[in-house]
This record gives C-alpha cells, sequence and structure tokens, in this order.
C-alpha cells in the first residue's frame, strides 16, 4: 500500500541508519508534533509478514532500520 511505502522508502534509502518512530511518523503524516499512534508499529509488522522479518530490524528505543547488504 502507500502507506506501506511511506513507511519503508525512508528505510531503504538509508540502509544501517536508524529512524525513530517519530520520523517515520512525520513521512507518512508530516506529523511534528507528538501525537501517539501505533500506525508505523502496525505498518512495520505488516511489511515483515509480506517481505520476511529480517528486513526490517527493531533497535529498541531507538527506532528501526533496514541492515546494510
Amino acid at each position: 500500500s502507500a502507506r506501506e511505502w511511506a513507511v519503508l522508502e525512508p528505510l531503504l534509502a538509508r540502509p544501517g541508519m536508524v529512524l525513530s518512530r517519530s520520523q517515520l511518523e512525520e513521512k507518512l503524516y508530516g506529523w511534528r508534533d507528538d501525537i501517539s499512534s501505533n500506525a508505523v508499529e502496525v505498518y512495520i509488522h505488516g511489511l515483515r509478514k509480506k517481505l520476511g522479518a529480517e528486513l526490517i530490524q527493531t533497535v529498541r528505543g531507538l527506532g528501526y532500520l533496514v541492515p546494510r547488504q
């Protein structure tokens, strides 16, 4: 979906770099405020089911990353 791509694209553009949930929300919605949402987690879960769990890694307390190949 377009929203899944909005979450995945910035991760793929910066392999090895951790992006926070708030950075991904900004890409997804254009939010800059601290609005509580679990949408990023939901889209990450869906992407992992479709593309494989190893593609997107969680860095606890920091965010998500796509490892360098």
